[in-house]
């Protein structure tokens, strides 16, 4: 039994996640900045259901807060609905990066996005920079549109040569996202 969970607020300068996994009777929480290191905590209890019970009454806890599900590790594990929507949210925040206009409905956007993809942004946020152009905001679409074919587009970045273009998933998309900036 596991779950990952992320709390985005770009306002709050808020991107953090918190995880927990059930193994035999040790409940197994990390938490911490997206993008950085993690802080460990082991609860050994004297058996597996407490250690279920603990994991329930902290995953509660941690939802009340704000927190919401998704998965640490995306590639394949991410619905194809959860994409288009991550598609979609870019699709909103696009007009706002365009005119240089960072309302409520860009924040809203940006915020949700970020819970779907959850992205790396450094220690302060400042939501207004996240994407800096419209070119940014296209080839993190491409990046996503590369999921919903069959075969994923190949992504030259700095670390990779030319002649060894890397495969793109999920899991994948903030890396080469944040390298094209």
């Amino acid at each position: 039994m596991e779950i990952y969970l992320v709390f985005v607020d770009a306002i709050q300068n808020s991107n953090k996640f918190w995880a927990a996994i059930v193994e035999d009777g040790n409940l197994t929480v990390q938490w911490g900045r997206v993008g950085y290191q993690a802080q460990t905590k082991v609860h050994s209890l004297a058996n597996h259901q407490r250690a279920v019970a603990k994991f329930h009454n902290l995953v509660a806890e941690k939802k009340m807060k704000g927190y919401s599900e998704t998965q640490p590790i995306m590639d394949g594990n991410r619905s194809i609905s959860d994409i288009r929507r991550a598609i979609q949210l870019l699709n909103a925040i696009r007009p706002a990066v365009a005119n240089r206009n960072f309302g409520d409905s860009y924040i809203l956007a940006l915020n949700e996005y970020l819970k779907i993809v959850p992205t790396p942004l450094g220690m302060q946020i400042d939501p207004y920079r996240v994407y800096q152009t419209v070119v940014n905001v296209d080839y993190q679409q491409e990046l996503l549109n590369s999921l919903l074919v069959n075969e994923p587009i190949a992504v030259q970045t700095k670390e990779s040569p030319k002649s060894e273009p890397k495969t793109v998933s999920l899991k994948a998309i903030s890396k080469s996202f944040w390298r094209h900036l």
